[in-house]
């Protein structure tokens, strides 16, 4: 129903086929780059902690965040997945999601992961909303999750980065299900984390134990917040799990995800003025 398509132009600048780190890092920056990086330059090759340091680019949500612009990202994947990892996150690899996937070089040379990136920028206070899945990239190895009694937190460094979050966002609220995030203040800070890997699918949805909200409730939700700011605000949604299907060959959760990922348009343009 859209007036107008426009193309982007999000190649990798070394693969023929591009993965969606270095394709989410030239949305967010602008500068095209290698495969499996986040918003790096090219010169920068892949798990080179040394080289991603000299060479991070600015990336749009940085730029509004330190403009006092509302920055929120809403995923299905983990949070610190390639797409939204981009958006607050410098690394020369995207699979650097929490502490134990780094290299020892990695971490000899400065690098720290997406996770802790994402909670200690120094842009402003980084965003305002982040929503989806990936728990326990933010819980420490010693702390149980709190939906499922089988599984614990991945980290090693001991930090509790929900703790974290909130110590830099008092009064900030955190969800990780759906009766949580219809109680939480619209005037506060949000982090939801809704599961320790990816959301479900929306197929599975209904059946998880705690409860989770659809794409379009997660887009709600964050423009009830975001668009608070009088200065304007940066939104990242993504569908991500529509990928997901396709790696597994499932093509009806493919277009089952695709149906969410358009309720969830139609959501952010009835929540939104075309002015």
């Amino acid at each position: 129903q859209f007036p107008h398509t426009a193309l982007s132009k999000t190649y990798n600048t070394d693969s023929q086929t591009p993965d969606s780190a270095g394709t989410m890092s030239a949305i967010a920056t602008g500068v095209k780059t290698r495969a499996g990086v986040l918003s790096i330059g090219q010169g920068a090759k892949r798990m080179d902690c040394t080289a991603a340091l000299a060479t991070p680019m600015l990336t749009l949500w940085e730029l509004a965040s330190t403009a006092g612009m509302a920055t929120g990202v809403v995923t299905t994947t983990r949070v610190t997945h390639a797409t939204p990892g981009a958006t607050f996150a410098h690394t020369p690899e995207r699979n650097w999601e929490n502490d134990t996937e780094l290299t020892d070089a990695a971490r000899e040379a400065g690098c720290i992961d997406i996770a802790r990136q994402l909670v200690d920028t120094r842009f402003a206070g980084g965003f305002d909303v982040l929503m989806g899945g990936g728990r326990k990239n933010f819980m420490p190895v010693s702390q149980r999750d709190p939906e499922y009694d089988d599984k614990v937190g991945l980290r090693l460094d001991g930090r509790d980065l929900v703790a974290e979050w909130r110590q830099h966002h008092p009064g900030g609220v955190y969800a990780w299900n759906s009766a949580q995030l219809d109680a939480a203040a619209v005037d506060r800070p949000l982090l939801a984390l809704f599961e320790p890997d990816h959301m479900q699918y929306e197929h599975d949805r209904p059946r998880d134990p705690a409860g989770e909200p659809t794409l379009a409730e997660m887009t709600r939700a964050a423009i009830t917040r975001l668009s608070r700011n009088g200065n304007g605000f940066v939104l990242l949604v993504e569908g991500g799990r529509i990928d997901h299907a396709h790696h597994y060959g499932n093509a009806y959760r493919a277009l089952d995800e695709t149906v969410a990922m358009s309720d969830a348009v139609r959501a952010a343009l009835a929540a939104t003025s075309a002015d």
